[in-house]
């Protein structure tokens, strides 16, 4: 790969040595401001979203106020191809056309939050008071973004401060006795600009089954602190500062007889520098650093330590990036840099440190007025896994005024994380042990010498080279159509082929009637389907929109295994068995054929009242194999499709008092048995002082 990065490299530096020879205008699609949807993320420039070549949406904050939201999953649930989804540690985090929450980077104002424990990065943490916008975009975006950006980005930008004195007091009490308190202060006079954000969230908690002791949610409280200072040192410089601090309480309750309390402290600070150089080019240099801790502890009756864990993870990242003006209607954007990674876990059988360093070039032109082209790459070196090369190419064609057709083919990765390859984990009750990749060497060994090893079923030599990063290549093929000035449609095919899946295996079978696992390259799967959104705007007060996704996503093995004949199922357990086929693969766990979403917005400006009902449907879907042959077939227990409404009316009062009143989840839908993220109908009201 040396002869790969050492071009890579003089591509870079050659385009910022042209730079300052090149009086160019600065391109349009860079300075377009003034526009209401603009994008930053899909390709860390400024665009306008409606001329890229990418599949990308955008929450604006508008909506984020009217819909009277509490938490970041209450709005990306409402998005076409989004659906949050529980882990089995309680955290939910986001699938993306079929992919799995640990496939989607999430980012605060373009830098990573950190603390994925089970793979998943629980979205609860993540306040939407001082929101400006939220950013997805989909499709495999490891070209600029490297690991976890395989499936796509979602980019949740705050806000920055506006001229003069002005804030926000909000409270809004729900439900449960659920309370959210919200300051936001921005202040902004010549070149100084600061803002101020504090969050309070608590609640009681709730319980979806009254016949037992312990509660679906316990209480919690927890409190979220963002500032913010930018400072134009001249017409060229400006320097932006910020940091972002989140804790919470939780009591914890794992039975009648252990309770204790989990705690989590996060925080970041992020600071970067930006300077003109010329009319052509511009640029960053950016130093971020964030910590994620989670402590919990159970006591048993007698008050007395019965367990207790630990995560500490810290990441420190320095970049560097430059836009350069090659032509009037071409820009080259490139980056370098490196990220420092720790973790300290619980049951891990070392304290790993990882090293990456990285560049990224891209270059984004209209090869003529309709025809758009990005073309880009990413190399990511690794101290502990090996390196990868991420190309990623796209296209927009403006076919007339009211027509366009777009396309991108992307190369994503997600590297094995510190799970996957340090994990050394043994339950004191079973008596199975996790290893991961990395541990098995000297685990087995440490665990033969004890005797607890009575066969070995992967020989431990299996494990000297690396664990391989997971890999897809992302397509996605769609079409803008704006058939009149009040209508809008969107149609989008995707289809992410992933590689080297990592998934789990028995690798020896222990002396207490228990295995021993481990994590192995060896999946091959799917996910393909077709999006479809539409907005209808008859009028400056209504606004009507729809979106749905069809999804299939499936396991290759699976599909060869049932074209084999090789799969058998049984309608109950004294019943005898029969052969499945390939139509009877449903295909992977938790995923849904048929999502839906609905809106109206309603809004009498001369009243200063808007009011907005919104609907989401999921199709069935199953969790797990209930007839025991390893796949989710049609003859498995599935969980039935479901639907929530949610319905919210917001009133002005003389210009700085605003009132909302509103009911999530109307027709009261739970599911104790499997969906314990949904609480049933929750009541609200709200209350904002601006000033």
């Amino acid at each position: 790969m040396r002869p790969n990065i050492l071009g890579f490299i003089c591509v870079f530096i050659i385009a910022i040595g042209n730079a300052q020879n090149s009086p160019l205008k600065v391109r349009d699609t860079i300075l377009i401001q003034e526009l209401e949807e603009v994008i930053i993320s899909a390709t860390r420039t400024i665009r306008q979203l409606s001329s890229l070549p990418l599949p990308a949406q955008i929450i604006s904050k508008k909506e984020i106020v009217s819909i009277n939201s509490l938490r970041l999953d209450d709005l990306l649930e409402e998005q076409t191809g989004l659906i949050t989804v529980s882990d089995f540690g309680g955290g939910e985090g986001v699938q993306m056309q079929g992919l799995d929450s640990q496939y989607t980077l999430i980012l605060i104002d373009g830098v990573p939050l950190v603390g994925r424990s089970a793979g998943t990065l629980d979205l609860n943490r993540v306040s939407v008071g001082n929101i400006k916008q939220i950013e997805i975009v989909k499709g495999a975006s490891s070209s600029l973004y490297g690991s976890e950006a395989l499936g796509g980005v979602i980019n949740i930008i705050t806000d920055t401060p506006k001229i003069g004195l002005n804030g926000t007091i909000s409270q809004r009490t729900s439900s449960f006795n659920t309370f959210d308190t919200g300051l936001e202060i921005g202040y902004k006079k010549n070149k100084i600009g600061l803002g101020f954000f504090v969050n309070r969230l608590s609640s009681d908690g709730y319980d979806l089954n009254e016949n037992t002791s312990l509660k679906t949610v316990n209480p919690y409280s927890n409190y979220t602190i963002n500032t913010k200072v930018n400072y134009k040192l001249n017409d060229k410089t400006r320097l932006d500062i910020s940091a972002r601090f989140f804790t919470q309480n939780q009591v914890y309750i794992a039975s009648e007889v252990l309770r204790g309390e989990s705690d989590i402290n996060e925080w970041n600070t992020h600071i970067k520098a930006s300077h003109v150089f010329s009319d052509a080019w511009n640029s960053e240099l950016e130093f971020y650093t964030t910590r994620y801790k989670a402590d919990e502890f159970l006591n048993d009756m007698e008050d007395q330590l019965f367990s207790n864990g630990f995560f500490n993870q810290l990441l420190v990242r320095p970049e560097f990036r430059t836009n350069y003006q090659v032509s009037e209607n071409g820009t080259l954007t490139g980056g370098l840099g490196v990220t420092h990674e720790t973790l300290k876990r619980t049951d891990f059988s070392e304290s790993p440190i990882f090293n990456s360093p990285y560049l990224y070039l891209q270059y984004d032109t209209d090869l003529i007025k309709v025809l758009n082209l990005i073309i880009g790459a990413r190399f990511d070196s690794h101290s502990k896994y090996t390196s990868q090369f991420s190309p990623k190419v796209a296209l927009r064609y403006q076919l007339n005024d009211n027509l366009s057709a777009k396309g991108s083919v992307g190369y994503g990765f997600k590297a094995p994380d510190f799970r996957q390859l340090y994990f050394n984990f043994t339950n004191a009750t079973v008596g199975y042990t996790v290893l991961g990749y990395n541990a098995v060497p000297d685990a087995l060994e440490e665990l033969e010498l004890q005797g607890e090893i009575n066969t070995f079923l992967v020989p431990p030599s299996e494990f000297e080279d690396n664990l391989n990063p997971e890999s897809s290549i992302a397509i996605n093929i769609g079409l803008d159509f704006k058939p009149m000035a009040t209508i809008s449609i969107g149609l989008n095919a995707f289809r992410n082929n992933i590689d080297d899946l990592i998934d789990t295996r028995v690798i020896a079978n222990k002396t207490n009637g228990q295995n021993v696992f481990s994590y192995y390259n060896v999946n091959k799967v799917y996910t393909q389907g077709i999006e479809f959104n539409t907005t209808w705007k008859p009028n400056n007060n209504i606004k009507v929109s729809g979106g749905y996704q069809l999804l299939y996503a499936k396991d290759k093995r699976a599909e060869e295994a049932f074209e084999n004949g090789e799969v058998f199922a049984r309608e109950n357990p004294s019943s005898p068995s029969f052969q499945l086929y390939k139509d009877d693969y449903f295909g992977l766990f938790n995923r849904s054929k048929h999502m839906a979403n609905f809106k109206i917005f309603y809004s009498i400006e001369k009243w200063k009242v808007n009011a907005n009902i919104r609907g989401t449907y999921r199709s069935k879907y199953g969790l797990f194999d209930s007839n025991s042959n390893n796949y989710l077939d049609d003859y498995d227990t599935f969980v039935s499709g479901y639907s929530i409404w949610d319905f919210a009316f917001n009133k002005s009062f003389y210009e700085s008092f605003g009132l909302g009143i509103g009911v999530d989840n109307i027709l009261n839908f739970t599911d104790e048995q499997n969906i314990s993220s949904i609480p049933g109908r929750i009541f609200y009201g709200k209350l904002n002082i601006h000033f």
